[in-house]
């Protein structure tokens, strides 16, 4: 079994963080434990179906959605305006026209004389109950596109904003949105040589800020459960690195599996139930796969090189790694219950730090040559490679739930005494379009983008 322990985080914090950090629960169908009531709203009008969408997000790329959105009535409204307007803008695929009615039936002559190929209605009511309704509407067509109330405590508010952005984002591209997710990272403070590390998580977009750890010791390389509220990661607690595990709903901590040397790059199975990790053995590493139900460890390397960031592909059934057997650190790809592995990259430089797309159709890396860094994704056949961004050091890429982009850790060169640097996360289209910087309270490093509601 695993070993329950306590050395990163009092049980007092821990108790103060359940309330804030349980939040899984919160989305459902129709109505949970957690307050949100979903309720479909009917058309306002005799229309036909709802159209299917019709704009590709290569489309949108090339010319984003002009779409129409209002205030929902002011005070709490106008908040949720501004972070659903900020969620739509950020991803570069959508044109935000502020000013829209609230609600009613909306002016179509007026939102096509905009250029408004969108428009979205809707009201904010009640104070510590709220109710929050949405209609999005095609200009085009004049067609309502979906209509939705949501009830629920005003201090959910925000996550309302990103549950609507994703509506809209969806029936706008057809495609999953992300906006109602979260990171996990390592929060940096302190000079450069002495920076204290603390486990955090936050909301996508950089808001909700929470440190998890007190940051006495050195944290890295956060991952999310793709099924649990719970992040495995690796932290120098009491002088011996090892890899932990975080309950989010209890915050308590446990260890992950007691092994003879060091254990590091955890991450989790697709279906949540088991980890594999790296762990140092005879002057390498090998692979290991540990069951979170039993505790029970299985070997799945043993080249007697440096096997190390291992990652699953979506159906689990096959694992890519970073490994130096060949001489260099290369990427490569066996199967989940270990075997024969084979090499995907040839380029210039060195690669480490792989990590499957949700969708399995890509593999992002972080690429060395010349002494400096890029980052790329590659086809998992090796074919393909395309670097989207580079810098003195970019890694740590983490896909978010709809494969479309990339959150990466972003360092700048240190001068004398550490003067100069800087470590922050950013955020790039999986094609290298729209790179920009996440603001996050102060310096950041190893995001790791939650499943879709996490």
């Amino acid at each position: 079994m695993l070993t329950s322990t306590r050395p990163l985080i009092s049980d007092q914090d821990a108790d103060t963080l359940v309330a804030a950090l349980g939040r899984r629960t919160l989305m459902g169908a129709s109505v949970t434990a957690g307050g949100l009531l979903m309720t479909p709203l009917p058309g306002m009008a005799a229309t036909a179906a709802a159209p299917e969408a019709e704009i590709t997000v290569d489309q949108a790329r090339t010319a984003p959605i002009p779409i129409i959105l209002p205030n929902f009535g002011g005070g709490l409204g106008a908040q949720i305006a501004e972070v659903l307007t900020n969620d739509l803008t950020n991803t570069g695929l959508f044109k935000v026209i502020p000013g829209g009615a609230g609600s009613g039936s909306p002016d179509f002559a007026a939102a096509k004389s905009l250029g408004a190929r969108a428009l979205v209605t809707g009201s904010v009511t009640g104070s510590g109950s709220v109710r929050v309704e949405m209609r999005l509407w095609d200009v085009l067509t004049s067609q309502q596109i979906q209509g939705t109330a949501y009830t629920t405590t005003s201090a959910n508010w925000r996550r309302i904003a990103h549950i609507v952005g994703d509506v809209i984002y969806e029936r706008m591209l057809g495609e999953k949105g992300y906006f109602d997710t979260r990171i996990a990272f390592i929060s940096r403070s302190g000079a450069r040589a002495h920076q204290a590390t603390r486990l955090a998580i936050m909301d996508q977009d950089g808001a909700n800020s929470r440190m998890l750890t007190a940051g006495k010791w050195l944290t890295l390389t956060p991952r999310f459960s793709p099924v649990k509220d719970q992040v495995a990661f690796m932290s120098y607690a009491n002088n011996r690195p090892r890899v932990y595990l975080f309950d989010l709903g209890s915050g308590r901590q446990q260890i992950l599996g007691e092994f003879a040397g060091i254990s590091f790059a955890p991450r989790f199975a697709p279906d949540g139930r088991s980890v594999v990790l790296s762990v140092t053995r005879n002057g390498g590493s090998d692979l290991f796969v540990v069951d979170l139900g039993s505790g029970s460890r299985r070997q799945i390397t043993s080249s007697g090189a440096i096997d190390t960031s291992p990652c699953y592909s979506p159906d689990g059934s096959q694992i890519v790694f970073n490994s130096d057997r060949g001489g260099s650190p290369q990427l490569y790809i066996m199967s989940a219950s270990g075997g024969a592995a084979r090499r995907i990259s040839y380029g210039h430089g060195t690669y480490g730090s792989p990590v499957w797309s949700p969708r399995g159709d890509l593999i992002a890396f972080t690429r060395i040559a010349n002494g400096s860094f890029s980052l790329g994704v590659m086809n998992p056949d090796g074919t393909g490679e395309r670097i989207m961004t580079e810098g003195f050091t970019v890694e740590s890429p983490s896909f978010c739930p709809n494969g479309r982009v990339l959150a990466y850790c972003r360092q700048s060169r240190a001068g004398a005494g550490g003067a100069g640097f800087a470590s922050s996360i950013g955020m790039v289209d999986i094609t290298g379009f729209n790179d920009r910087a996440l603001h996050t309270p102060g310096q950041a490093s190893d995001p790791a983008w939650s499943p879709l509601n996490g």
